[in-house]
């Protein structure tokens, strides 16, 4: 299959846009830019690792609350990460004309105020983090929330001297279901022969399913990170090699869903006709891709691999509960 061929995006031109005034505006555009919704990738896959350590005996009430703290730690936590992005790469989204209407780029959302947000994301982590200890005596959350906050931040620096950075990337999304599942039994990670592989294999897929779309979504940037230094795998290898890379990420993430579903009997009813159905989302992404370039990379970056997350999650959790 040959790369595909990228044509040249040109942005309109705008006027400078106004600063936010009211808190409700500032949070309105922050959650626009960052594209709250988009914590579909990594959210599902939280909730299966949670669902999989899950002790038996567990009652629903019990469960539900601790998924509901699973779920507020994910959105809190996502929020964190793109908004130190944005705070971080504001100096070089404001050259690029496909990031430069960026709200803290643009001026829209001020530096001031993208930091605050950014710390009470903090502040409402390790409270969320805290509360599997207040409510379920689990203190881990707690204890390791600090080390997880700085690894998700860590990925917006990486790219200045990195053109690994998209593993770092997809590494950070892939500790949500390590770490949900910790949440709801710490014994899962350590003790469980059943649940521990499976765990760790779907924590492979996500990292290897987030490095390889995100190299294809950076194949949009190649010749500016070129221009000014930063770090891809596109301005470090040229697109037809950094496409091939995303290709085998993409195999090895397949690989990855296989091997948790024959390590694991509790997702072998319906969890591997899902896997069936991301590996054709996987291979139509690609397929996009070298028929309409870079024009195919809101289906190919965002609806696809909404699919896949969301399929694959929704099938686990099926299995596991039914």
């Amino acid at each position: 299959m040959p790369a595909p061929t990228l044509q040249p995006v040109t942005p309109g031109a705008s006027a400078t846009p106004s600063p936010a005034a009211t808190l409700s505006a500032k949070l309105a555009l922050a959650a626009a830019d960052i594209k709250l919704s988009h914590s579909v990738f990594a959210l599902p896959f939280a909730v299966l690792g949670a669902v999989l350590a899950r002790p038996v005996t567990e009652s629903a009430g019990t469960t539900a609350g601790k998924l509901g703290l699973v779920v507020l730690c994910m959105v809190l936590a996502r929020t964190w990460a793109m908004l130190v992005n944005r705070i971080a790469d504001a100096r070089f989204d404001i050259q690029n004309p496909r990031t430069a209407r960026r709200a803290v780029a643009s001026g829209a959302l001020s530096p001031r105020d993208a930091k605050l947000l950014a710390a009470a994301c903090v502040l409402g982590f390790i409270a969320a983090a805290s509360g599997f200890g207040l409510f379920f005596g689990n203190w881990w959350p707690a204890a390791l929330s600090v080390p997880v906050l700085a690894w998700l931040a860590f990925y917006s620096f990486a790219k200045r001297f990195t053109a690994l950075c998209h593993l770092l990337l997809g590494s950070a999304l892939a500790i949500s279901p390590l770490a949900a599942a910790l949440a709801v039994n710490p014994a899962a990670l350590s003790l469980s022969p059943v649940a521990m592989p499976a765990l760790y294999c779907i924590s492979g897929m996500v990292t290897l399913w987030v490095a390889g779309f995100d190299v294809l979504y950076a194949l949009q940037d190649a010749d500016f990170d070129r221009r000014i230094g930063l770090f891809s795998l596109p301005s470090r290898l040229g697109n037809v090699g950094a496409v091939w890379l995303s290709r085998l990420m993409h195999v090895g993430a397949a690989g990855c869903l296989v091997l948790a579903a024959v390590l694991d009997a509790r997702l072998q009813t319906i969890f591997p006709f899902a896997v069936g159905i991301a590996a054709c989302c996987l291979v139509m992404e690609h397929i996009v891709l070298v028929r309409r370039g870079l024009a195919g990379l809101p289906l190919a970056f965002f609806t696809l691999n909404g699919i896949v997350s969301l399929v694959l999650g929704a099938s686990g959790i099926a299995d596991v509960i039914w």
